[in-house]
């Protein structure tokens, strides 16, 4: 039989606990209750209040948190009330990464909602395989815009914008080394002065989610630094010297590939390149004439062929200064795999883009005549 005292300890001991839990939710409940008094509810209403709010969904990233940033943006009031709206919401899990405007105080339900309306993300950055930095106006009217420009038109909100002219003053004079650029290309960018074309061919071909709330410098920054680790981790430096060019050189000849070869040919034209930088003789290539002008056309002028400038392989031996656009991957293998062959010549014969390669100038003005008969080419020029 247990003493008496023992008995009455255990009793005591229960009522304590009995008077803590009973605190702890009465406690819990004055908390709940000032904070709705205080105008911090569990959940907001509606679909906002018209206050913009930039949310990152990172690849990889989970509900739980990216409920914790909603909170910390202001664009719902609890993470609890996000969890349960987007529990129950079947397409939740379909929310892709990237840049979303939501609003601030939002509904749980509503920012799920947002999340997953397209419209409500930033557009993606898309770099194509021969995409040049400045826009460029072909004869007759249309604009092929450039990497500045549509950097400026994904960073858009209303009219806010990262302005194209911010991107080419920071790219024609923050040192290349602060905006990422990789070591083999720091002499020859930084040798072509204020120049915003500098850049040339250091961002490479593919998708980019930017952060619209940076500025010029860091979004160049991302763009290239991202690039250039690209480029490294493909072992640029010994694929280049492979075929005896510098890794800067290989973006320059992969760029000429780029502009010059119609798809399926992209191998022959680089053999057309190696050949002629073999000869030596100068490349003539009518894309490197067309980078400095301010319209462009399929074929150039007598005299903008005379034209001397960084670029123009009519007028100078070589290569050109600088790549003439962003070579695309494949660009770059033909450069490193090119087709056997003892081309020194081609042309484009018709307007479905027929490319004839021949070794000698004598085969090559033959198709010139073909090119000129079919209209594709100006006798005059």
């Amino acid at each position: 039989m247990e003493p008496r005292h023992v008995k009455r300890r255990q009793n005591g001991l229960a009522v304590l606990v009995a008077s803590i839990v009973l605190i702890v939710g009465v406690i819990g409940y004055i908390a709940v209750h000032n904070l709705r008094a205080y105008g911090v509810p569990d959940d907001y209403e509606g679909e906002g209040n018209g206050t913009m709010a930039l949310i990152e969904v990172p690849e990889g990233s989970s509900m739980s948190l990216l409920g914790g940033q909603l909170v910390e943006k202001n664009v719902v009031a609890s993470d609890s009330a996000f969890q349960t709206a987007a529990a129950n919401n079947p397409h939740a899990s379909r929310i892709q990464p990237g840049f979303f405007r939501l609003q601030e105080e939002m509904s749980a339900k509503a920012a799920v909602e947002a999340l997953l309306n397209p419209d409500n993300k930033v557009d993606l950055l898309e770099v194509q395989g021969g995409s040049t930095l400045a826009d460029v106006v072909v004869v007759g009217g249309d604009v092929r815009y450039g990497i500045y420009s549509m950097i400026s038109r994904v960073t858009c909100a209303e009219d806010d914008c990262v302005s194209k002219e911010d991107l080419e003053r920071v790219a024609a004079t923050v040192d290349p080394a602060e905006l990422g650029a990789p070591e083999w290309a720091l002499d020859a960018v930084r040798s072509r002065g204020e120049d915003p074309k500098r850049l040339e061919g250091l961002i490479a071909p593919g998708q980019y989610v930017l952060n619209p709330q940076w500025d010029a410098q860091q979004i160049l920054t991302d763009l290239i630094t991202r690039s250039t680790k690209r480029y490294n981790e493909t072992n640029i430096v010994e694929r280049a010297g492979v075929i005896g060019l510098s890794p800067y050189e290989l973006l320059t000849a992969a760029s000429l590939v780029e502009r010059e070869a119609p798809a399926g040919e992209f191998d022959k034209v680089a053999r057309v390149i190696l050949n002629r930088l073999a000869e030596p003789m100068r490349l003539e290539f009518d894309s490197t004439v067309n980078y400095s002008l301010e319209d462009v056309e399929l074929a150039t002028t007598d005299e903008a062929r005379a034209q001397r400038t960084p670029w123009n392989t009519y007028a100078k031996d070589g290569l050109p200064e600088t790549p003439i656009a962003s070579p695309s991957e494949e660009a770059i293998q033909a450069m490193e795999n090119p087709a056997e062959g003892q081309w020194k010549f081609f042309v484009t014969i018709d307007k479905q883009g027929t490319t004839v390669f021949t070794d000698t100038y004598e085969q090559h003005l033959e198709q010139v005549d073909v090119a000129l008969n079919s209209g594709i080419l100006n006798s005059q020029r």
